[in-house]
């Protein structure tokens, strides 16, 4: 590896990081979207529980030293990961304890975590200030409203009914509002290069094609899950490329150089 003023990709995170991001943001989306159920069946809950401990299970096996994992927990008023570790151990309690007792509150104290969870995701990328991709403030709504989108597009594939359709088209267009914002913030030409095709795609496959089939879904109730699928594809694509392909340092420069003196 090569370093000077041309930016480098980072070594750190690859795809099992990334897979957190998208298998853990898309749970937690699915976990909170699971409030609006008009049936008291529990498999969003399950299955949203399951994609969030296969997201920090592909980190797990990013570590070096597994037994370690444990210090992720010892720096909660420092690490925005510690603070996703320790909303993922109410996320995985509240949502268990709901799974047992089924009770209403614990499903909306679930829900609240997973809010918890994908916000401490979005600022895990904020704190990274070498990372121009990561770096900018507008990355943390980017990445919570891509869970979101994705959560109640994996919802249309359980309950498709007028209320799931109007929240999905909602957090559609939020997600669309929010990329605009970062794409406009990011600044670094080497990210935006590698971000270009992904957010045509998240607005083009991801923000329109899924609005169109929402509204399809209206009149043909079998459209609604390829509205879900496009957002859920998309989004895995935008993440996977800015964690490992976007990430690229900002480099360094040496305005002045020191100079030896002569006698």
């Amino acid at each position: 590896m090569s370093y000077g003023p041309r930016p480098w990709q980072q070594t750190n995170w690859d795809w099992r990081a990334a897979a957190n991001f998208m298998l853990g943001g898309t749970g937690a989306g699915l976990l909170f979207s699971s409030i609006f159920i008009q049936n008291s069946f529990p498999y969003p809950v399950i299955l949203g529980l399951l994609l969030v401990a296969a997201g920090l299970g592909a980190v797990w096996l990013e570590i070096g030293r597994k037994l370690r994992a444990i210090h992720v927990f010892f720096n909660p008023f420092t690490s925005w990961m510690t603070r996703e570790s320790l909303a993922a151990v109410l996320l995985f309690g509240s949502g268990i304890s709901f799974l047992v007792f089924d009770q209403a509150a614990l499903k909306y104290f679930t829900a609240v975590a997973a809010l918890a969870f994908v916000y401490c995701q979005g600022r895990i990328l904020r704190a990274a200030k070498g990372i121009p991709a990561w770096r900018a403030p507008q990355v943390v709504m980017l990445v919570m409203t891509t869970a979101l989108a994705e959560g109640f597009g994996l919802l249309l594939f359980m309950q498709s009914d007028l209320l799931s359709l109007g929240i999905f088209a909602a957090a559609v267009l939020a997600r669309a509002v929010a990329w605009s914002g970062y794409w406009s913030a990011l600044e670094q030409p080497a990210s935006r290069s590698a971000l270009a095709a992904p957010g045509r795609s998240l607005m083009q496959a991801g923000t329109v094609a899924p609005l169109v089939l929402a509204l399809g879904a209206l009149y043909l109730p079998q459209a609604a899950p390829l509205a879900g699928l496009a957002v859920l594809l998309t989004g895995w694509w935008f993440k996977f490329v800015l964690v490992t392909r976007a990430a690229l340092n900002q480099g360094f420069a040496l305005p002045q150089l020191p100079v030896r003196g002569t006698r």
